[in-house]
């Protein structure tokens, strides 16, 4: 399968500019990206089309709602050989997304912070990126979730080598995926539990 249409929304973003170049040389057609990062990748000469002018609806409620959108979900979540899905697709303006790069709201880094509120921790529980990654994941056999700037050389030299990624990687990267949420939920569990007694 070639990846042509990629979704990049990353708080980190430590080499993302260069491997989303590299993944454009690589056969890329269609960046969509969020705020940040889109703004980075752009200044950085690539052509990046905002997440809203792709869905046609505007970022909302200071950015709580981006990505939330059936255009996103539908292009992640269809499953490319179910005939059903792949109509429902055309018939409703849903193009396939082949990739996700997102990774989350440093949510324990702003909690790390003795300057930081019970407020700026609650505007710090990323909704979105966890949305974005477990759909990927769910769907890893069509859709290359990626969340570690670590994993982008894998990807790349697997993509450089066979056109693709493989079978093994796209599993992998989607197991890191929920254990990163599962690592994530429980951090704000305990959080808000400490808050709880007190």
């Amino acid at each position: 399968m070639k990846i042509k249409r990629i979704i990049v929304s990353v708080s980190d973003k430590s080499g993302v500019v260069e491997f989303v170049n590299k993944l454009v040389n690589l056969g890329v057609e269609e960046i969509l990206s969020t705020g940040g990062t889109a703004k980075v990748l752009k200044e950085s000469g690539l052509k990046v089309k905002d997440v809203s002018e792709y869905t046609g609806f505007p970022e909302m409620m200071n950015g709580r709602v981006k990505t939330l959108h059936p255009k996103v979900h539908g292009g992640i979540l269809a499953i490319r050989d179910n005939k059903e899905h792949m109509l429902q697709a055309e018939e409703n303006n849903v193009a396939m997304i082949d990739m996700v790069v997102v990774n989350l709201y440093p949510f324990y880094k702003t909690i790390s912070d003795p300057a930081s509120t019970f407020d700026d921790a609650i505007e710090n529980i990323d909704i979105g990126g966890p949305t974005l990654i477990r759909a990927a994941a769910k769907n890893f056999k069509y859709v290359v979730v990626v969340i570690d700037p670590l994993d982008y050389e894998k990807v790349l030299s697997e993509l450089e080598d066979s056109g693709d990624v493989s079978y093994e990687t796209r599993l992998y990267l989607a197991a890191k995926v929920f254990k990163a949420i599962s690592e994530y939920d429980r951090t704000i569990s305990e959080y808000l539990e400490k808050h709880l007694k007190k």
